[in-house]
Formats: structure tokens, C-alpha cells, sequence
């Protein structure tokens, strides 16, 4: 078993944060509504992971990296705070060029469009919301995402704060079922993928 470590990332490490997300979302049926497949898709995913990661969990809430013994990053667990959606316009528009990298103008209005879908079934009340976690393809398998999940979930049980996320795959919903989310809804709008909206109170410690 690989022994690991969770830590907080720091600006130099999201270069290489984005570049695991973007491997493990590679077959993401909602990503593929906003990236569709072509030429240089990846370094297109990993372009707009980094941004993503700078405009909202890097600044509002927490980047957690799972490393191995050498230091190398095996999975990426990206929270937006309870306070994220102050300001969330402003940090974007500070990210558009890189976002319009990403996607061209095309896939930044499809972008736009999946985003006000997510953020419409989002709680009312204060949570810490799951924006993305993935973990490298080497490390599947051998309990990475749930460690991840695992060491932030204990955080948030310690300040009575729910968390919430969205999950696309009967695979991942069955993970986080056993962490303690329930299923709200089923998420309609979307080309190709119907995720299931998922909160989890706070745990009794």
C-alpha cells in the first residue's frame, strides 16, 4: 500500500494539480458537453483546470494533493468555501484569457451554460462544495480519492459544515454514499451526462 500524504497546495503545484485532473476527466460525460474531443484535447483540459483551480478553490477554500513517498501527486481533491460565490465574477473574468485558451469562444459560452446549470441546484445554506477530484491513472484503485475525501470530510465534521458536489457516474455516487452524502436530484440540461446533485451533513464526532 502506498503510503500518503494530504497536504494544502501551493501556487507553484497547480500546474501539475491540473494535469492529474485533466487525465482523470478525460472520459467525464459532463466535461464533454463543454471540451469536445479533437486535437490537443488535454493540454485543452488541463488549461482549463488550471484556471478553474486559481479563479475558485485556490482562493476561497482548499487545493488538497495526495502525494506518494516521492513527493508526486496522485490525486487532487479542489473544495470552494462557504463564501466562494462573493466575488466568484471578478476571479473568472481575471481568468479569461486563460480560459479562452481553454475552450475558444464556442466553448466558453458552453462553459458558461453548464455552469449556470450546476449553480442553480446548488444549496441555499453554507457548504464547502467538492469542484472537482481526480486522481491519477497509476493510482486507481488503491484508495486515493477516498483518503482525500476522508481527510476533508473530518475537517468539516469538526465545524458543523456541510459539503455538497455533484457525481456523473453510478460508481462514484455508491463512494460518497458511504462517506455520508445523500442523493437529491438527478441534474437535467446537460448534453450526455445527468449527474446526481449530493449533500452530506455534518457527521456526528
Amino acid at each position: 500500500m502506498t503510503t500518503l500524504t494530504i497536504t494544502p497546495a501551493r501556487a507553484e503545484d497547480l500546474d501539475a494539480a491540473a494535469a492529474v485532473l485533466a487525465d482523470a476527466f478525460a472520459e467525464d460525460p459532463a466535461l464533454r458537453a463543454v471540451v469536445a474531443d479533437g486535437p490537443g484535447r488535454s493540454t485543452r483540459l488541463t488549461r482549463l483546470f488550471r484556471a478553474t483551480l486559481a479563479a475558485g478553490p485556490f482562493p476561497t477554500g482548499t487545493v488538497d494533493l495526495a502525494r506518494d513517498e516521492s513527493g508526486r501527486i496522485l490525486g487532487v481533491a479542489a473544495w470552494e468555501g462557504p463564501t466562494a460565490r462573493r466575488g466568484g465574477v471578478r476571479r473568472y473574468l481575471g481568468q479569461l484569457p486563460a480560459l479562452l485558451r481553454a475552450l475558444g469562444p464556442a466553448g466558453l459560452v458552453r462553459a458558461a451554460r453548464v455552469s449556470s446549470i450546476f449553480d442553480a441546484r446548488r444549496p441555499l445554506e453554507p457548504h464547502w462544495y467538492l469542484a472537482e477530484i481526480g486522481v491519477a491513472p497509476e493510482a486507481r484503485g488503491l484508495g486515493v480519492g477516498g483518503r482525500l475525501l476522508a481527510t476533508h470530510l473530518a475537517a468539516l465534521d469538526r465545524m458543523r459544515q456541510a459539503a455538497y458536489l455533484e457525481s456523473s457516474t453510478p460508481i462514484n455516487r455508491r463512494l460518497y454514499a458511504r462517506l455520508g452524502f445523500v442523493e437529491l436530484d438527478a441534474i437535467d440540461g446537460l448534453d450526455g451526462a445527468r449527474p446526481m446533485a449530493m449533500l452530506r451533513p455534518p457527521q456526528v464526532v
